[in-house]
This record gives C-alpha cells, structure tokens and sequence, in this order.
C-alpha cells in the first residue's frame, strides 16, 4: 500500500503551529462552553424545579380542600410522563422536562390517594436562554479562534522569516559566499535579550566569520608559500639545464619540472580561492574550441560533435578546465578518452576504472587522488576554473556498461 504524500505545506512551521494554536483554541473553547453550558442548565432547571414543586403545593392544597384545580394542573393527566407518573403513584414527589403539545414544559407530580397529580410550568423561555447562551458561546469562540489564529500566525511568520533568513544565509556560506551574514538586528546590543532565533543568527555569522578567517590565512599561506618557491625553483630549473645529460640529469629535471607546475597550480588554486579572477567573455564556437584543445594536449583523443554551439565564456579559462580533464583522463583512466560536444555540454569519458566514490559524491578534493598518484589540483582547478565562467562541472560513472569515468561540462548556452 502506498503511503499518502501530504503536499509540501504542510510541513513547514507556520502551517504546524496554525494547526497547534487552532487545536489548543478548540479544546479550550470546547471546556469552558462545556462548563458553562453545565452550570446555566443546572441553575435554569433548578429553578424551574423550585417554581414547579411550588406550584405543586399549591394544586395539592387545592385537591385537598376540594377546591377546583387552577389550570395547567390535573389528575392523571394524559400527557404525563410516564415515568414522572410511576413515582407520583409511589407516593413520591419529582420533576421533569419533556415536551407537551410541542413545547418545552416542566413537569411536577405527586401522589393523591394513589393516583398522580400533576402540574406544568412553561420552560419555553428557559430553553431559548440556554439555546442562545449556546449560540454565543460558539460565536465568541470561533471569534477568539480566528483572532488568536491571527495573532499567532503574525507572530510566527515574523520567527519563520528570521528562520528562513538564516538558512538563505548558510545556503550561501556553504556556496562559498563567506561575506554573508544575518545581521539580525537584535545581535547589535549586547544588553539586549536575545530570542533562541538571534541566538542561532549569532553563532552562525561568529562561524562563517572564523571560517572566512581560517580559509583567508590558509589561502595567505599557501599563496606566499608558491610564491617564494617559484625563484629557487627558477633557479634550480636553470642550473640542471647546465648538467651533463644522462639519467640521473633527466631525473632531477623532471622533478624539478614537477615542483614548477606544482606551484603554479597553487598559484592558480589561491587566486581562485581568493574570488578575484576577472572574465573575459566572447563568442566561441564550443566543436572548434575542443579540437584546440585536444591538439594543444598532444594526445590521442576522439573528438564527437553531436550537436555544435555558440558559448560565450572565457577562452582561456575554457581550455584549461579541458586540457585539466583531458590529462586527468589520460593519467588516471585508459584510452580510448572520446570527448563528445552536444549544445552547450562537453563530456569527457575514459575507459579506465571510473573516479573515486568521493569525487562523485563530493567533488575532488586537493592532495587527495583515487589512483594513489597525482595532488588532487587539475581537477581542484578544472572546478574552481568552472565556477568562475558559470560552468558546472560534475563526475560521474559511465553509464554504458564499459566501466570508466565521465566528467560532464555543462556551459551557460548563448
């Protein structure tokens, strides 16, 4: 059996408290009309009891003297309840409310030389005083409903807005927006009381604004650390070119040429961190842009246009989050790498052993590498180098049933 799906509504915080508040009004209103109600029937009835017994001594005086009995009044009445009639013929006196010829009547009775003699009082008027104190105890309940109802949802939508305020706010921190904060206006003076919302707004822009410091000094040190390595590794890429060839020279070169794209990539990776990379956009044909680029990479990949297009991105920054997922293809998958243009989307595909369940699930992560070679930067850089030109950038597993992995580009399309 399927369950039922309540519509999204209903589970947000106004709508539970608006049924919360309606429920305790309800309940509330309900006990006290209840109490009411009881206590007016009780002390109506037990007046209209007092009034017909007194009336009842009356018409038995009257019997007993032999006097004509005063109207609404007799002997065996046809309409008696019966029984109000069987205590009577016991020799007991009681009232009772029932109706005669159609309207509401209070009945006394008592014993007369075993028979019943009874008398009515009208109880019209009382019934109409308990029927309309009934109908205002309804309308001023339903009227203290609607307004608490309003009330309270004014006062919880202003606590919803603030809640949701906060959650736009960490929505963005979490995007990357580190200068967002809730300045909830009740946080600016200390002597002020704080609700349990401004309490959350505070430790939510007292941690993004420790966040925001951390990454800065991590980005600081990073930035400073490439930036002093890259003149002795200038330094020491110019002295090995004077060495005499061999292994050993090919060997420090190559780790020389390592620790020099090593720290460009830090460069590159601080610089994006920081949020100050400037676009320069124009018009590119995307089919003719992936041919560059796979020709600049030198490697034998296939290129499939399915479906040409016009983006307007930067260029550069284009191709290096291609010539990025080119080479990390090629370095971490196996061939054939077929890279294949539909519109406005570029998708990258190897035949290797497919990314890493923590790349697909969180995106790459740097000094990280599923393969156990390689810092984990190109594809930081392919990513970070994506967001800058709006492009999103995701990893996933080829779908085919050849294995390998699948990096897709989807570019704003012009």
């Amino acid at each position: 059996m399927t369950p039922v799906r309540l519509p999204a509504w209903t589970a947000t915080l106004t709508w539970k408290s608006a049924c919360f508040i309606v429920v305790m009004c309800c309940s509330l209103a309900a006990v006290l009309g209840a109490l009411v109600h009881v206590e007016v029937t009780r002390q109506t009835v037990a007046t209209a009891r007092e009034k017909a017994l007194g009336r009842l001594l009356e018409v038995s005086r009257a019997y007993e003297e032999g006097e004509p009995l005063p109207r609404g009044s007799w002997l065996d009445p046809v309409g008696l309840p019966p029984e109000l009639r069987a205590l009577a013929v016991s020799g007991r006196r009681g009232t009772l409310v029932a109706d005669h010829r159609g309207r509401p009547t209070m009945w006394a009775a008592g014993p007369a030389d075993g028979r019943a003699l009874a008398t009515t009082v009208d109880y019209g008027q009382s019934a109409r005083t308990i029927s309309g104190l009934d109908n205002a105890i309804i309308g001023s309940s339903l009227l203290a409903i609607g307004g608490t109802l309003l009330v309270g949802a004014f006062a919880v939508t202003r606590v919803t807005r603030r809640l949701h305020l906060t959650a736009a706010v960490a929505r963005r921190i979490t995007q990357g927006d580190l200068d967002a904060r809730v300045d909830d206006p009740r946080t600016r003076t200390p002597s002020r009381h704080q609700d349990e919302v401004a309490t959350v707004a505070a430790a939510l822009d007292t941690m993004a604004g420790s966040l925001q410091s951390k990454l800065e000094s991590e980005r600081r040190f990073t930035a400073d650390v490439a930036h002093e390595l890259r003149t002795p590794l200038t330094g020491l890429q110019a002295a090995s070119e004077l060495l005499p060839e061999g292994r050993p020279t090919e060997l420090v070169r190559e780790r020389v040429r390592t620790m020099r794209q090593l720290t460009e990539d830090l460069l590159e990776i601080s610089r994006l961190d920081s949020g100050s990379e400037v676009v320069e956009s124009d018009l590119h044909q995307l089919g003719r842009l992936v041919r560059r680029v796979v020709r600049a990479s030198g490697t034998d990949c296939e290129v499939v246009v399915v479906r040409d297009a016009h983006v307007e991105t930067d260029r550069r920054r284009l191709e290096r989050v291609l010539g990025n997922l080119v080479a990390n293809a090629h370095k971490h998958g196996r061939p054939p790498v077929v890279l294949t243009v539909d519109g406005p989307v570029v998708t990258v595909r190897d035949h290797g052993d497919g990314f890493p369940d923590y790349l697909a699930a969180h995106g790459p992560q740097r000094f990280r590498s599923g393969g156990g070679k390689g810092h984990g930067l190109g594809l930081t850089i392919a990513v970070g180098q994506a967001g800058v030109i709006g492009a999103r950038l995701e990893f996933r597993a080829a779908e085919d049933g050849d294995g390998g992995g699948l990096a897709v580009l989807s570019l704003p399309g012009h």
